[in-house]
């Protein structure tokens, strides 16, 4: 269904920007399986050479203008449900971080690894209750909600959380 959209998604990649329509990045899965994410790409080709990992921030120059719609209705994830057909992924679960990051944040924040007990989600709690974070602090209080998600896990929730998510990508509304 969604086909000739993500067509037109891709030729917009392709006209504003060199290099390839899909990012492919490693994350750590459930139980700290490394797996590559896949995305439609939002930064341009170069991003981060020279600077290694960086969170991205507001008005990050390294995004595209089409990269910039991209992010803000969410259409950049829709590739990862090849993540989820794969197994590497669920529809809900914590968002999957760079092992840089998870090494990084294990050392600094207390139980960041329990997050690792479940599949990662393209969508989950915390990205609905809470904003992009780019600090440690933020990933310490996006944290507890992805506990919350990991000792609350149940469909009822899965469902509550889809449903938020189709009120933040179909009307801007949320987190």
């Amino acid at each position: 269904v969604g086909f000739p959209f993500f067509a037109l998604i891709a030729l917009a990649i392709k006209l504003e920007s060199r290099g390839s329509i899909f990012y492919r990045q490693e994350r750590v899965g459930e139980v700290g399986k490394i797996f590559r994410l896949l995305k439609f790409r939002t930064m341009y080709e170069w991003a981060e050479e020279g600077s290694g990992p960086m969170w991205a921030t507001t008005n990050d120059p390294r995004v595209t203008r089409i990269g910039r719609f991209l992010r803000g209705a969410r259409l950049d994830e829709f590739p990862q449900i090849v993540n989820v057909l794969k197994g590497d992924m669920s529809f809900v679960g914590p968002r999957p971080e760079r092992p840089h990051f998870v090494a990084m944040l294990q050392e600094r924040i207390p139980y960041y690894t329990q997050r690792l007990s479940v599949k990662p989600g393209i969508t989950g709690w915390a990205q609905i209750r809470y904003s992009y974070g780019s600090t440690v602090e933020d990933a310490a209080q996006k944290l507890e909600y992805d506990l919350y998600y990991v000792k609350n896990m149940s469909i009822f929730l899965d469902l509550l959380i889809l449903f938020n998510t189709a009120q933040v990508v179909l009307f801007g509304r949320g987190a």
